[in-house]
């Protein structure tokens, strides 16, 4: 817990939050570095640095009928003139309907905002997803309001679009639900909405460490995210990742392993997983074969005892081949504690889509995101008191013993992933489905965690 109430203490100092473009995620950076340098004769380190989108709303507000109405700037949206736009809401479809432009047919929406529940479409996401088809049919705002109870605190459309977007604010679930009652009792509704966002690209950084020992040909790799959301310190996601594998990091040095073992905090992935995919798009030839699995820890101190679900027997949706190896070594050490765990689905929402989609193997823990899990999640109250010690301990303690099997014999475990091109940054997929079931950047990712258009 002491790792915790140092990142708590960078929050602190920093506007209560460890954010991407922010100096409390510059602090985040300098305490992981401070602490690998201490095991320099056994592991080495290096940051890497990348470029990313930055966003910063700078003025927002929402009146419905002349009532101020909380919103939530869209990550990426195009901002409205300095003055605003007041325009009559009008109601969007709903379900599948509202995730294409043909499900408009029939609704007056031409130079109207329109008022459109959050939920999954099949491209796009939940956000963009429904933002998009709006536009197309020719709505000058979207209001999309949320679909589960908990308060908005991000919300990302994962990359700018302005050929396809309009301006989009993200309301809560309360204050929406009303307004569609009125809307569909034949009431008439105006807004007024102003928006204004700056987009712009800010250099930030991953931190990578690995053992100087083991077989180079056969890495095993570790990841969790180091930035928070603007929202709060981040101490459950993911300073409780970043803690976890920092302790393996530090243990590890003091154990003989036949394998190479790396680890990486990455950055910027409330913003779209943007650190880990810039990583993967950039490995060498010789570090993309080398590459044996890839394990995530992503929110593991508050909740449920999640694991992947690797082998695809409760979700339909399989990692790479291997996958359900690492799945069986996690289940099984949990289980032979008497403890119930809960399958995790690949959403796509955190670090390990971007090892996915190039095909190695992935597993890892991950403690849940609802209310009844962590109602924190993505909140300012998600400090240091906000893990829970006993939780965090078990998982740390399951994670070293899965590492302690694969950093021994993973070779002999999970085959070699066949190997293929790695893309550019800008051919990999963004996520399709939700970051961990809550709104897109607000992990999950947001996005993300967060991080889905």
């Amino acid at each position: 817990m002491k790792n915790l109430m140092n990142l708590q203490k960078i929050a602190s100092r920093n506007n209560n939050n460890r954010a991407f473009g922010y100096p409390g995620y510059t602090e985040s950076v300098e305490f992981i570095t401070k602490q690998l340098s201490k095991q320099s004769k056994t592991s080495s380190f290096y940051v890497q640095d990348f470029p990313a989108l930055w966003t910063n709303v700078t003025s927002i507000s929402l009146s419905i009928d002349g009532v101020d109405t909380f919103v939530f700037g869209l990550q990426y949206s195009p901002s409205t003139s300095p003055e605003g736009v007041t325009l009559p809401l009008v109601l969007g479809p709903t379900g599948a309907a509202g995730c294409s432009v043909d499900g408009y047919a029939g609704f007056d929406v031409v130079g109207k905002a329109v008022l459109v529940e959050r939920g999954t479409c099949p491209t796009g996401g939940t956000l963009a997803g429904r933002l998009r088809p709006a536009a197309a049919a020719g709505a000058a705002v979207v209001i999309i309001y949320n679909n589960v109870v908990s308060h908005v605190t991000g919300g990302t459309l994962s990359a700018p679009d302005p050929e396809r977007f309009v301006p989009g604010g993200f309301i809560d679930r309360v204050d929406g639900l009303p307004v569609v009652e009125r809307l569909l009792a034949g009431e008439a509704v105006t807004i007024k909405f102003q928006q204004t966002q700056v987009i712009e690209t800010k250099i930030t950084q991953n931190v990578i460490a690995e053992t100087r020992g083991g077989d180079e040909g056969n890495v095993v790799m570790l990841g969790a995210h180091l930035d928070s959301v603007v929202a709060g310190p981040g101490i459950n996601d993911d300073g409780s990742g970043t803690s976890l594998i920092l302790e393996l990091f530090t243990a590890l040095n003091s154990f003989q392993h036949n394998l190479k073992v790396r680890f990486a905090w990455w950055g910027a992935e409330e913003n779209g997983l943007l650190g880990s995919r810039y990583y993967t798009s950039h490995l060498s030839p010789a570090n993309a074969s080398s590459l044996l699995t890839y394990l995530n820890f992503d929110m593991v101190s508050k909740g449920y005892f999640g694991v992947f679900d690797g082998d695809g027997s409760s979700f339909n949706l399989s990692g790479p081949a291997g996958s359900d190896v690492i799945e069986k070594i996690f289940v099984d050490d949990l289980t032979s504690k008497g403890l119930t765990v809960t399958p995790a689905v690949f959403s796509g929402g955190s670090d390990y889509q971007s090892f996915f989609e190039l095909g190695y193997p992935v597993g890892g823990l991950h403690t849940g995101t609802g209310v009844a899990q962590d109602p924190c999640y993505h909140q300012a109250c998600d400090t240091y008191e906000n893990p829970n010690s006993t939780v965090l301990t078990v998982n740390a303690k399951t994670a070293a013993h899965v590492l302690s099997i694969l950093a021994m014999e993973g070779d002999k475990l999970i085959p070699k992933r066949v190997a293929k091109r790695t893309p550019a940054l800008g051919e990999m997929e963004y996520p399709r489905s939700i970051a961990w079931g809550v709104e897109e950047g607000q992990h999950g990712h947001s996005v993300t965690c967060g991080h889905e258009e």
